[in-house]
């Protein structure tokens, strides 16, 4: 496991030693990906590279301080030319050619079930027909931009960063697969959102985006991944280290996703948590309430807490059709907990290498059912933990006790257990056994007391097609294995053995050739959960090597503990200009509400066909539809829909009483639920009258809702003022006159601490701890959104008119409209 560092140092573009030709020194393939490097050539002022007679994007080309570089991605496996030529003055002058191979993606796993591909690319490792490549770097993270389709007519929006670009590809209208290609060491951008790449597709179907890092050291220095909304998402070959974000995973995928693969990511350190349990940061890569998930050839670095898989879904997984996860070939590298950690899902984890695990593997909870096949566990001190039976009470003794539980004494899981190998110091009790491995030394189950068919870990099996009975149930809580890896959801797959799987995870796992960044951990680290303070400083230190990117010239290098701000509004935008100036003045285009934590305090809209499923009010779990009939109300045409399903819910509470208007298809006269009693439509609305507090939309009969309308009733409401739903165009082209006295009614409502001024056209936001503000325009399109804690914004760009502010403090939400002259 000799593992090496190496972080060099800043020298200028063009000081390296030149040669008189060119000579590739080194070139070779990946997983659908190759490439070549070499000496600079004297006078060269650019490189051209072909692949196959193609040449490549000037991103590939990367110079570093003694070589130059170029990554050529997305190519099929097999054997590929790659041509180099050095352009001196215009012309090609030195040349030079190799041939390299790449090889396939193991792309197994729930993820590619029912026929999906997650990401921009085919099956076959080319790109899907009309993918769309962004190249970010430290130099264009805040200001690469795309035309985004925001609106079902056509409407395309000029985003600007990349958190906006997905701002916009949140509407659910961008059809093109999107690739994203992350090129060195990338910190913090302008436009995060509470320090996460937010990816949240609005639950469109149609939507495919790959985050990749480009070569051996793409790194997201300082800022996590979140994942909600979100189908055909791929993310792969990037290193993850010193999150600082409020939620604080490196990646997490929180709610209301499916078909996601993440895979070859190297996961290092966070920033320590407010948690005893976060010294190494918070989660590597948690999943919760989320399906068809495919985690595989990842690795993770003594990271604390690696994969919590589950939370509040609350449908165990022998009743369950929605949750079923794949983790493969991954490499526990000293890591000390949670490979996985499963409540309630269906979760098959084959081919892993546990490498020196201070804690423990793999742990059943809830209800899950996990199926654990062909891992090799080296030093690993429980390899499989069952909730409240065990080892979970007994912990290597032969006295059981509640003070050795390990996850908080939740009810009981499942595990089968097939063809898994195991050396070292560990404990392993199997159901049935006589004698097990205690402590790593042969004990009778007799003289330690334990009954194994009550207590056991795990249900281990001679052949992996046996099922287990469902008279075999968890200690606590009576739960049975679901035999979900004998059913028909699962997969075709090709599993090792667990000595050639350790060997394939060693050599595949992680970024790109094992990354840029490498450690030597002892043996000593085998049973320390400690932070290794050697490493913390070194990643904490790190800052890449690419010295300069062609067309983008010589990169910046910046720390992870950098920080920076803007006083212009572009640098932080979503959305800079629309390419169309069609718009609809009608109020249900966008939510319009005043609210504060999450409060609804004033009359509100929620458009599911232009705000899918983001609200700051709504907290909406189900799945959109554009292909379930289109409703007229009010005189918007209205073409997107909420699936109501089982698994379909919308919650969200009231300050005072009022009556709310759900909207379906005009033909629909059946159910919907509301606080658990049935609510008949007629002509396609089911009124319904709400009383102050909490209130929760579910499913009765199938249906499709496209609105959702909310009055609350007067003598308590908070709105200063609020649009009305029968707004129409003519409202929006009423004179200045009449716009300013609107205007200064409202002004003199304004939340404390947000003001504009209309000489300078600039925003002020004074609340305090300004997490998120968001300005919307008329017609409800987000014209900026920022993430950065920026309170004052320079409005120069906008064209005249009325706008919508919400800024998220330390107060509650907090809006006001006002006019830009």
């Amino acid at each position: 496991m000799l593992k090496k560092f190496a972080i060099f140092s800043s020298v200028a573009f063009g000081l390296a030693t030149s040669a008189q030709a060119l000579i590739i020194s080194k070139s070779g393939g990946w997983f659908e990906t190759v490439y070549a490097q070499w000496a600079p050539v004297s006078g060269a002022t650019r490189y051209n590279v072909y692949c196959d007679g193609t040449l490549i994007d000037d991103a590939l080309v990367r110079t570093y301080s003694s070589y130059v570089r170029a990554d050529i991605p997305g190519v099929t496996a097999g054997s590929h030319t790659i041509q180099v030529a050095a352009v001196t003055s215009g012309s090609e002058t030195e040349s030079a050619s190799v041939t390299a191979t790449a090889i396939a993606h193991d792309r197994a796993g729930f993820a590619f079930n029912n026929g999906h591909v997650p990401g921009a690319y085919n099956t076959d490792g080319t790109l899907k027909s009309g993918a769309v490549v962004i190249y970010v770097s430290e130099n264009t993270k805040n200001t690469v931009t795309l035309d985004v389709q925001t609106k079902s007519n056509g409407t395309t929006t000029t985003c600007k960063s990349f958190q906006g670009i997905l701002n916009c590809m949140k509407k659910g209208y961008e059809t093109r697969p999107i690739d994203f290609r992350f090129i060195g060491n990338v910190t913090d951008s302008d436009s995060l959102v509470a320090g996460d790449m937010v990816i949240d597709l609005g639950s469109s179907e149609t939507s495919y985006l790959t985050i990749e890092g480009i070569g051996e050291d793409a790194t997201a220095n300082g800022w996590g991944i979140r994942l909600k909304n979100a189908q055909n998402v791929e993310i792969r070959n990037l290193g993850i280290m010193n999150v600082d974000s409020d939620e604080g995973d490196d990646i997490g995928l929180q709610q209301n996703n499916a078909y996601i693969w993440v895979h070859n990511v190297d996961f290092f350190y966070g920033d320590a948590g407010s948690d005893a349990d976060q010294a190494k940061g918070d989660g590597s890569l948690d999943c919760k309430k989320s399906t068809y998930i495919t985690f595989s050839y990842n690795h993770f670095w003594d990271n604390g807490k690696s994969n919590l898989l589950g939370l509040s879904e609350g449908t165990y997984s022998y009743n369950s059709t929605d949750y079923y996860i794949t983790y493969h070939h991954n490499w526990y590298d000293h890591s000390d907990s949670r490979h996985p950690r499963v409540r309630y899902y269906n979760a098959h984890v084959y081919n892993n290498y546990y490498d020196g695990n201070a804690k423990y593997g793999a742990g059943s909870t809830e209800g899950s059912s996990i199926f654990m096949e062909g891992n090799y566990f080296r030093n690993c001190k429980y390899p499989m933990l069952t909730s409240m039976q065990g080892s979970d009470l007994y912990a290597g003794t032969s006295t059981a006790s509640n003070d050795n539980a390990t996850f908080s004494k939740e009810d009981g899981g499942t595990i089968k257990a097939y063809n898994n190998y195991m050396t070292g110091t560990y404990t392993f009790i199997p159901y049935g056994a006589s004698s097990y491995v205690n402590k790593g030394s042969m004990e009778t189950a007799s003289s330690m007391g334990v009954a194994t068919t009550t207590d056991f870990d795990a249900y281990v099996v001679a052949n992996k097609s046996t099922t287990v009975p469902s008279s075999i149930t968890s200690k606590q809580g009576g739960h049975y294995y679901s035999n979900f890896d004998t059913d028909s959801k699962m997969y075709a797959y090709t599993a090792e053995s667990p000595e050639n799987a350790k060997t394939t995870v060693e050599s595949y796992a992680g970024r790109m050739n094992g990354g840029d960044f490498d450690w030597a951990f002892t043996d000593a680290d085998d049973e320390s959960y400690a932070v290794n303070t050697a490493l913390k400083s070194a990643l904490q230190s790190y800052t890449g090597s690419v010295k300069s990117i062609q067309g983008d010239g010589e990169v910046v290098i910046t720390s992870s503990n950098s920080t920076g701000s803007s006083s212009s509004a572009t640098s932080s935008s979503s959305s800079v200009s629309s390419s169309s100036s069609k718009t609809s003045s009608s109020s249900t285009v966008s939510s319009s509400s005043v609210a504060t934590s999450g409060t609804i305090t004033g009359d509100i809209v929620h458009n599911f066909t232009e705000d899918g499923v983001e609200s700051d009010v709504f907290e909406i779990m189900g799945s959109l539809s554009t292909t379930k009939g289109s409703v007229t109300y009010d005189g918007e045409t209205l073409t997107r829909c909420l699936k109501m399903e089982s698994s379909t819910s919308i919650t969200f509470t009231l300050s005072t009483s009022g009556t709310m208007r759900l909207v379906f298809l005009e033909s629909f006269t059946g159910a919907v639920k509301v606080d658990d009693t049935k609510y008949t439509a007629t002509a396609g609305i089911a009124t319904v009258d709400l009383a102050a507090g909490s209130h929760t939309i579910t499913k009765a009969d199938v249906s499709f809702l496209f609105l959702i309308v909310i009055d609350l009733d007067e003598n308590g409401s908070s709105s200063a003022s609020t649009e009305s739903s029968s707004s129409s165009a003519s409202a929006e082209s009423s004179s200045s006159s009449e716009e300013s006295t609107a205007i200064q009614t409202q002004l003199a409502n304004i939340p404390a601490g947000i003001s504009f001024n209309r000489q300078t056209s600039h925003l002020t936001v004074g609340c305090a701890a300004v997490s998120r503000v968001e300005i919307f325009s008329i017609s409800g399109e987000k014209v900026l959104h920022s993430a950065n804690g920026t309170q004052v914004f320079n409005l120069d760009m906008l064209p005249s008119g009325i706008y919508l502010v919400r800024a998220k403090t330390a107060e509650g939400m907090q809006q006001m409209k006002f006019f830009k002259e």
